[in-house]
């Protein structure tokens, strides 16, 4: 199979890698841009200037749940466009009620007052100045690894990158250990993950650095910029209930988890733990601007009672609730959750046949249609393997697969594969026998 597939489909790098005028004009604003300009994209393909074929690995920036150029999603933009698209703030319109009853209508008790914005750091901002305002606090916790946003708040609740030269954070930013079970030092007598302890004395030791103004605590349930790293079952509880001894508000960030993408409609499903408040954000529009945030009645009432701001310009814009009530039919309506969960398995199982076969593939981690893997020098050593990780990614481009791979001190490079959620079964194997061929090629 690797040998069929190393031989076909491969794309070679074109001479000139970046345009001058790139150079010329665009702020660099994080990563080396892609050396190809795109040209179109339809379900899980890009095309190049070159009319190279490109199978999507990452539905775009983590995005695209149901491909791109959906069909539905095309005819609710161009129909709201036409007739309805935006508004002054303070008006209403029906699709946005109706995306709101529609929303809760996913969620359990007591989640059912929504805020509608545009992007994901925008949502956590928002969250944090509910939370904030609510208890009447100002100090946040989140995970070492979190990626919760570039603007000012949520930049200073992002711990995996951007922390340094730019002057002081949002005071009140507290961190607690990211549970990464494959290179945590806490362990069992047997050598087993011992996370219950290592989540206490992330606590204990935030109770040396509060103030005594602990507000809430902003997690992901899947730390996907952190790498892949998933919350153990049994994780959510035990900080709920340390959450809870503090007075603190829980704070779910799934941007990249909401709407299906593990197999289950929200990840937190899988714990039976509800937050206080829930930001959405990527999957929410399918890849169009759309964020949400959730909370209950008596959290948004006494947020109201104490004058809550967050008037923004597309605050409850009329496009953004089509495009994200058109993301939630599509989803029930094509069984999309189910899908995720049995090709997730098919996922989950090739990547592990890699890792068997492999002796640089570390680990493998997450669920559904959001997986990671690890790459290191050995198994043994558990070394970061950055220059193997940079080739692959490379080989895996040439061959027609777009990866994304996090790159953080401490751990090797882990590949962030996160297809659209409307992947088909042989899309989904055309993928992974690039990847693996890419693998094999550069080994």
């Amino acid at each position: 199979m690797v040998d069929a597939v190393s031989m076909t489909n491969t794309i070679d790098a074109p001479a000139d890698v970046l345009p001058a005028r790139t150079e010329r004009h665009l702020v660099r604003y994080g990563s080396a841009f892609s050396p190809r300009i795109i040209e179109r994209a339809e379900g899980a393909y890009l095309w190049d200037e070159d009319g190279n074929r490109i199978l999507d690995f990452t539905s775009g920036q983590m995005s695209a749940v149901l491909g791109h150029g959906h069909p539905d999603i095309v005819r609710a933009v161009s129909s709201s466009v036409a007739t309805l698209d935006h508004l002054y703030s303070g008006m209403l319109s029906r699709p946005v009620l109706e995306f709101a009853e529609r929303l809760a209508g996913t969620l359990p008790e007591p989640l059912s007052r929504i805020l509608l914005l545009t992007t994901g750091a925008e949502s956590n901002e928002a969250a944090v100045k509910m939370a904030k305002l609510a208890t009447g606090c100002f100090e946040v916790v989140a995970f070492d690894r979190s990626w919760h946003g570039m603007t000012t708040g949520a930049a200073s609740l992002t711990y995996s990158a951007g922390r340094r030269g730019y002057g002081p954070a949002m005071p009140g930013s507290l961190t607690l250990p990211s549970p990464d079970a494959y290179r945590s030092p806490f362990r069992h007598d047997d050598g087993s993950y011992d996370w219950r302890t290592e989540l206490d004395y992330g606590f204990a030791q935030i109770d040396r650095a509060s103030s005594g103004s602990l507000a809430a605590c902003l997690v992901e349930p899947i730390l996907s910029s952190g790498g892949i790293i998933e919350l153990p079952p049994g994780y959510l509880a035990r900080l709920r209930e340390l959450c809870d001894e503090r007075g603190m508000l829980l704070i779910y960030d799934e941007a990249q988890t909401g709407l299906g993408r593990t197999g289950q409609m929200y990840a937190f499903e899988r714990d039976g733990v509800a937050p206080d408040i829930l930001t959405l954000s990527k999957t929410l529009g399918a890849g169009m601007p759309v964020a949400a945030v959730v909370t209950s009645p008596a959290i948004e009432e006494r947020c109201h009672e104490r004058g809550f701001l967050f008037f923004t310009t597309h605050a409850s814009d009329p496009l953004a609730a089509s495009v994200a009530s058109t993301v939630l039919t599509v989803i029930e309506r094509d069984g999309l959750v189910e899908q995720a969960a049995a090709r997730g398995q098919v996922l989950r199982e090739r990547l592990l046949d890699l890792r068997d076969r492999f002796e640089q593939v570390g680990d493998v981690r997450g669920r559904g249609l959001l997986q990671g893997l690890e790459l290191v020098t050995d198994k043994a050593s558990r070394t970061p393997a950055d220059e193997l990780g940079a080739a692959v990614t490379t080989e895996c481009l040439r061959r027609g697969l777009h990866m994304n791979i996090v790159q953080l001190p401490g751990m090797g490079g882990v590949f962030r594969i996160a297809p659209p959620l409307t992947i088909t079964d042989h899309q989904l194997v055309e993928g992974l026998d690039l990847l693996e061929a890419s693998l094999a090629a550069v080994l």
